[in-house]
């Protein structure tokens, strides 16, 4: 079932990529410049394991705990990265579990990064929320906001800032999240061009919008009921290794 469900989903994003002009078959799959995120939060590592035999090898956690006792677990060539709100408590715990950090969602938390990891010797991989929508019930920089920190933001000397995230609001039509992927594309080639950063990375699209988000330039697409099924409100407990209701 769960390699059926992934042959549907790299099809469909190989196919868009074809569509959009942004990759051809004679480049062949190292070159796909879409990077598909398994978000494989609250899913038990049986199901993990499964997706790491049939290919996949990032996968996204959102909790930090969760993802240390299933980590171990996994094979070692498994990558891992945080997806969504790092609580500042949690930053010292996440540093050296993952490679890239998906959502790092104002100037404060980047500079309590920084300093964490410069105390540990490590250089994060970051990319910055961005809330296009201007939601009051997400987290992330507006537009304005990080236009202005941006120039803040590249002084510090340890994270690695290397492209924009954003989350839209739900929709029934995956046309409707159109205007908001476009919206970050066109913010970061301002960004870009105001400030001389490099920011290669954009991560916007889920399971049921992602080709929409790879039309308008998305490099990383996060995936999980495509890919696990829906998980029904169950989540995966580390102490017993099942799925408890939440």
């Amino acid at each position: 079932m769960f390699t059926e469900r992934l042959e549907i989903v790299s099809s469909k994003l190989i196919e868009t990529c074809v569509k959009a002009g942004r990759w051809s078959p004679k480049e062949g799959l190292a070159a796909l410049p879409v990077q598909l995120i398994a978000v494989s939060k609250a899913h038990p590592p049986a199901s993990l394991q499964e997706a790491f035999d049939a290919g996949l090898r990032i996968f996204g956690e959102n909790r930090v705990q969760e993802a240390k006792d299933k980590i171990p677990m996994l094979p070692a060539s498994c990558r891992w990265h945080f997806l969504g709100h790092l609580q500042r408590n949690k930053i010292r715990q996440a540093l050296p579990l993952f490679e890239l950090f998906h959502g790092v969602d104002s100037l404060q938390t980047a500079r309590d990064m920084n300093r964490i990891a410069e105390e540990c010797g490590l250089f994060p991989r970051i990319l910055l929320e961005v809330n296009v929508a201007g939601e009051s019930s997400k987290f992330g920089f507006s537009p304005t906001q990080l236009e202005e920190q941006l120039d803040d933001l590249a002084t510090l000397s340890r994270v690695q800032i290397e492209g924009l995230m954003t989350i839209p609001p739900p929709a029934p039509d995956p046309q409707q999240t159109r205007k908001y992927f476009s919206a970050l594309r066109l913010l970061r080639d301002q960004l870009t061009t105001r400030s001389g950063l490099t920011l290669p990375e954009l991560s916007m699209g889920m399971s049921d919008d992602f080709a929409v988000a790879i039309e308008e330039g998305a490099t990383m697409v996060r995936v999980g009921s495509a890919l696990f099924g829906e998980r029904a409100g169950k989540t995966w407990r580390p102490a017993t290794g099942e799925t408890l209701d939440e």
